[in-house]
């Protein structure tokens, strides 16, 4: 459950004016601000003019001197390019906003939207795999969303190849709806280019990146807790060892939502991630009825099987092993900054665990982010 935002002294109000707006976006782009930053600013001073006001004091007090909000030629830009692309805004806290998302410990403030917002608050199931997927798991992603969506679900993915664009493709006459790892006006990747036009028309774009911006690695690991979280369950058809999918699984199950997996041919690495799922506790998909029976449970099937089957030293060792990576990260990097690649290169470890931390520290304000996405340490 998402914690509150909404204390007495000063509750949450969504923006209603332009100029709110923009206040919002300005809190929201600033550097160092993340998405917990914007809310425990928020919840302090009350509005975004009186948090932007505040900022400079707050990052002097932590240390870092000159410091100064995003420009409001910066925000006013970006929604110029917004207007210009018909892509709609919902804050948290509107009436709009999805309220699944609203219930995870990290919601998106803010939105961009090109499409029918409506299907927000429509039952949603998220539809997740590799993108190098095979035949069998291409026709079963088709299967399922097609199911799915005429049992009245809305299929969520993150347009990426191969299992999420099947899954798009078979859910557009019901409802679909793809999280964008840029801005919700940027083309990627380049061959869904025709079924990204398709979605904005007949479903729903969604991002929480700013307008016009590319997709870079650490954006993924943000998309994907936007996809588990709209979501009341999320099936992996198809995911290697090691893969995003398995990360969107893992967050998944901390949103307290049902993590479902299809059963993949033990010769086929492709669908390894799949089966570790399954024999971790995640339950076990042949049809869209293997889903549906999962929801009517009272409680996520994963939080009871799973999370009983991960003891103490288990989690305990995932800690220590967390920190012992943010330790190798701090330790690579110093005042001047080097490519985000490099480092993860330096490290010898799979992209797909190093990005996620980075973000973490970027957060933290033990990492800064300069021009052109170099990397150093902050203090």
């Amino acid at each position: 459950m998402a914690k509150d935002f909404s204390p007495s002294t000063h509750p949450l109000t969504p923006p209603l004016t332009e100029e709110e707006w923009l206040s919002w976006l300005r809190l929201l782009r600033s550097r160092r601000v993340g998405v917990t930053t914007f809310f425990r600013l928020m919840q302090e001073h009350g509005t975004a003019e009186a948090a932007l006001a505040a900022l400079p004091e707050v990052a002097a007090s932590a240390g870092v001197s000159d410091y100064q909000p995003c420009p409001i030629e910066v925000v006013e830009a970006e929604w110029s390019r917004a207007r210009r692309f018909g892509a709609t805004p919902i804050a948290f806290g509107a009436p709009e906003y999805p309220r699944t998302l609203a219930e995870i410990s990290d919601p998106s403030p803010i939105l961009w939207c090109i499409g029918k917002t409506e299907l927000l608050n429509r039952p949603m199931i998220a539809l997740i795999g590799a993108r190098n997927s095979s035949s069998i798991g291409t026709r079963m992603a088709k299967k399922l969303a097609k199911e799915l969506g005429e049992e009245g679900f809305i299929v969520v993915s993150g347009l990426a190849r191969g299992i999420d664009a099947a899954a798009h493709f078979s859910a557009m006459e019901t409802g679909t709806i793809s999280v964008m790892a840029g801005g919700v006006d940027v083309i990627y990747p380049s061959e869904n280019a025709v079924l990204r036009q398709e979605i904005g028309e007949l479903g729903l774009r969604v991002s929480e990146i700013t307008m016009s911006l590319q997709p870079t690695a650490r954006h993924f690991p943000r998309r994907n807790r936007i996809i588990s979280g709209l979501a009341r369950a999320t099936v992996v058809v198809e995911a290697a060892a090691k893969s995003g999918s398995l990360i969107t699984a893992r967050t998944a199950l901390d949103q307290g939502r049902d993590v479902l997996a299809v059963p993949g041919h033990p010769f086929d690495p492709r669908g390894s991630g799949c089966n570790m799922l399954i024999r971790d506790g995640a339950t076990l998909v042949r049809s869209s009825a293997d889903i549906i029976e999962t929801l009517s449970s009272p409680e996520p099937r994963t939080k009871r099987d799973i999370k009983a089957k991960t003891d103490k030293p288990k989690r305990a060792a995932f800690s220590e092993r967390t920190a012992d990576l943010h330790k190798r990260i701090l330790e690579r990097l110093g005042p001047n900054a080097i490519p985000e690649d490099q480092l993860i290169r330096d490290l010898n470890c799979e992209a797909s665990l190093v990005s996620p931390e980075i973000s973490t520290l970027e957060v933290e304000g033990k990492i800064r982010r300069e021009a052109g996405g170099l990397l150093a340490r902050a203090d």
